[in-house]
């Protein structure tokens, strides 16, 4: 075309006009709370890409305050632009901040500062998953009073855009299930204790000097940080209040390499994971570890990573894959959840993606099963001496109980006339499945406790 400018010429103009736009608004003004791992990749991710984000948002995004109570290393790490408060509430009452990014953890001070920051109008991001499982349906009740939005992207799975895609990209689909790996340090573990035969005790010191478990990892190996990101996942898939106190939750540190290895045998992986799904009688809500088929992806996601599954009716199974920690991961969560927030600053507050998916007043009170009340199919391995009729009484009971066995595995090689077995079972009631164990350890012919795991084939 005559007289057309180069290409190149076009983009300059063009950026040149979106800086223009972004320039001649107020810039949206943040307040980090906390400036550890999560809060320094934050505030990196937001100085590095500010011209990118600020294309996207429309607007600047600036970082004019944190809360740190080193005040020293804060300065190191934010320059001499950035005011520096020891008292975090002094940023959650400062009129000039927009929206206050809660990255401290911990339940009690954190949600003093988030309902405080709320008061006061602010608008509030968080990668806190236990402050929202715990405290959540009243956080968000008082943020629907003020008319302000609570962001937690990265309160689940990291760097993964979990929460956007069940809240919004789903929104069509009536969900029937979620299952995750939404803790990596037991992921790690596992994938250790599968691929090089490590012990659970071996495996956890590998994982805390890499730094992928804590020097207290007991939230984590026993399952209490998956159940409090389910909790959040479980309320958005099924718009139901947040119930942490009716998970069921169950940890790997009993675990033994033994039914690490059957498991490989048999042709499935053990995984901790978080499982919630829909029945008539009531939504499950439970982590423990899980026997899968090894042929699942969601079977072969290794080491600290995360990967959700979530089934819906109209779409089918969809899989979410990335790193659930780290500094820039999270930050990144943590930066789009400001981003959006700064889009929706002047949008009719009912006009806003509520904070669990369903509108507040469509909540359903649907109760949360009893994991007795829970279906599923089982693995079950004992040692019993090796004798006839051994095999005929644990049969009989597993009858009794409405239990039907789908394969038997039988290693005759015990110690003084042992042998071990291991039972799969089909479909079936815990409560049943709980009775037969008690049932078949009260044998004389039985001489270990009977170990016990669900299995899922998330087909």
């Amino acid at each position: 075309m005559v007289g057309a400018a180069p290409a190149g010429q076009v983009q300059r103009r063009f950026l040149i006009e979106q800086s223009r736009m972004t320039d001649n608004r107020e810039p949206v003004r943040v307040g980090i709370l906390g400036l550890g791992v999560v809060g320094g990749g934050t505030y990196s991710v937001l100085t590095r890409n500010a011209d990118e984000i600020a294309r996207r948002a429309g607007r600047r995004i600036v970082v004019t305050t944190v809360a740190e109570r080193d005040v020293a290393k804060a300065r190191a790490r934010v320059g001499a632009d950035v005011r520096i408060e020891q008292d975090a509430f002094a940023v959650v009452r400062d009129p000039n901040i927009d929206i206050v990014v809660e990255l401290i953890g911990g339940v009690t001070v954190a949600r003093e500062l988030v309902l405080e920051a709320i008061a006061n109008g602010k608008h509030v991001v968080t990668a806190n998953k236990a402050l929202l499982a715990q405290y959540g349906n009243e956080i968000f009740a008082r943020a629907r009073e003020k008319d302000v939005n609570v962001a937690f992207e990265a309160a689940v799975a990291g760097g993964i855009p979990i929460i956007k895609a069940i809240r919004e990209g789903l929104t069509a689909n009536r969900i029937d299930w979620v299952a995750g790996i939404i803790n990596g340090t037991t992921n790690y573990i596992l994938t250790e204790m599968r691929t090089r035969g490590m012990s659970f005790e071996e495996a956890l010191a590998d994982a805390q000097r890499l730094g992928y478990a804590e020097a207290d990892p007991t939230f984590d190996i026993e399952g209490v940080d998956a159940a409090h990101k389910l909790t959040l996942l479980a309320s958005m898939a099924f718009g139901i209040p947040v119930q942490f106190s009716r998970a069921y939750i169950e940890g790997i540190s009993q675990l033994s390499g033994t039914d690490v290895r059957h498991a490989e045998d048999m042709g499935y992986r053990i995984k901790l994971l978080g499982i919630t799904r829909r029945r008539p009688e009531g939504i499950e809500l439970r982590v423990h570890p899980t026997l899968v088929p090894a042929n699942r992806l969601i079977a072969n996601v290794e080491g600290p990573m995360n990967a959700v599954l979530v089934h819906g009716d109209a779409v089918g199974p969809t899989l979410y894959y990335g790193q659930g920690a780290g500094e820039e991961p999270t930050a990144s969560a943590v930066v789009a959840d400001i981003v959006d927030v700064t889009r929706l600053l002047t949008a009719d507050p009912g006009h806003r993606v509520p904070y669990l998916a369903f509108q507040p007043e469509a909540l359903a009170d649907l109760p949360i099963l009893d994991i007795g009340d829970v279906r599923s199919c089982y693995y079950l391995r004992l040692e019993v001496i090796d004798r006839p009729g051994v095999m005929a009484d644990i049969a009989r009971i597993l009858a009794d109980n409405s239990i039907s066995i789908r394969s038997m595995v039988q290693d005759p090689d015990g110690v003084d006339g042992t042998a071990e077995i291991v039972f799969v079972t089909h479909e079936a009631l815990e409560a049943d499945v709980n009775r037969a164990i008690e049932q078949m350890q009260a044998l004389e012919t039985v001489k270990s406790d009977v170990v016990r795991l669900r299995m899922e084939q998330l087909a």
